[in-house]
């Protein structure tokens, strides 16, 4: 006796294989055609940046440009990219300790209002940043720290998707087993976390990290709206007042380039990062 196939159970997969190759090599292209605009407009020389193939170089002066960036201005990029180190770096830093920190309890504590604490952390990832802008910015400025540092750290020090994705790989990768066995060595809550728990949420922690100091690193809403001082902006802000001063002498190239020097930083933490935030991820997509 003989079953028949059904002509889908029949039917060859590269079709649909070759659809979705298609569609990610399209998705691809889209993502790196600006990137490489970026760069090819930061090599021209002044005055041929509308010249020629806008996606291939002509008339090769990246060296002039950078110098003509970094010097322009008494050096004001140079400021602007240490401001946006600091608030990445140390906003990043602090946030990702305070997220492994709340995810780890929320994996592995019980106590009351677990659930609900955890429900209201993944209902802030869904909304927009920029909604926060305003109360934050009315917050500060009662605490008197607008047009301060704090005004762009403090925020940054908070990052529900870190404490989500902290306390599905805490639950993922950090067996109950380990830490009782800790607890009856005699460890504490804090040795049990630091001394064990930690080591082994290397991937969610660097994860976390990358994903804050990017997030930083990119955000122009928040510190242009807390500050005005010109010595405390970062690189963001400091590149769009360029973009908005060209009637007032400022070459069109500089932040076309500039803006090419602030992603070098972002692409080496990608590369030099990649196998522990991909890890990171894949562990949260298994769970």
């Amino acid at each position: 006796m003989t079953t028949s196939r059904s002509p889908m159970a029949t039917r060859s997969p590269l079709p649909a294989r070759l659809v979705v190759n298609a569609l990610l090599g399209l998705m691809t292209l889209y993502t790196l055609v600006p990137l490489w605009w970026l760069f090819v407009s930061a090599t021209k020389g002044e005055g041929y940046l509308y010249r020629g193939s806008p996606l291939w170089f002509s008339h090769f002066d990246l060296g002039g440009n950078l110098s003509r960036v970094f010097s322009f201005q008494d050096g004001a990029f140079s400021s602007w990219l240490a401001n946006s180190a600091l608030y990445s770096l140390l906003g990043a830093a602090v946030s990702t300790l305070l997220s492994v920190m709340a995810g780890f309890a929320l994996a592995k504590y019980r106590f009351r209002g677990r659930e609900a604490i955890f429900n209201v952390i993944l209902a802030s990832v869904l909304i927009p940043a920029p909604m926060f802008a305003l109360p934050l910015f009315l917050m500060l400025a009662k605490l008197q720290l607008t047009d301060t540092y704090w005004a762009v750290l403090l925020p940054s020090f908070v990052s529900p998707f870190g404490v989500y994705l902290s306390r599905i790989y805490a639950s993922a990768s950090v067996p109950d087993e380990l830490l009782e066995a800790a607890r009856m060595d005699g460890a504490g809550e804090q040795r049990a976390f630091f001394r064990i728990a930690l080591p082994v949420m290397t991937p969610a922690l660097v994860t976390v990290f990358l994903f804050q100091f990017v997030s930083v690193w990119n955000n122009y809403l928040l510190p242009a709206l807390m500050l005005n001082d010109a010595s405390k902006l970062p690189v963001t802000v400091g590149l769009v007042q360029w973009r908005s001063e060209f009637a007032n002498g400022v070459p069109p190239m500089l932040p076309i380039t500039g803006a090419f020097v602030s992603l070098v930083p972002l692409l080496i933490a990608f590369v030099s990062l990649q196998r522990f935030w991909r890890s990171g991820l894949t562990a949260g997509a298994v769970k």
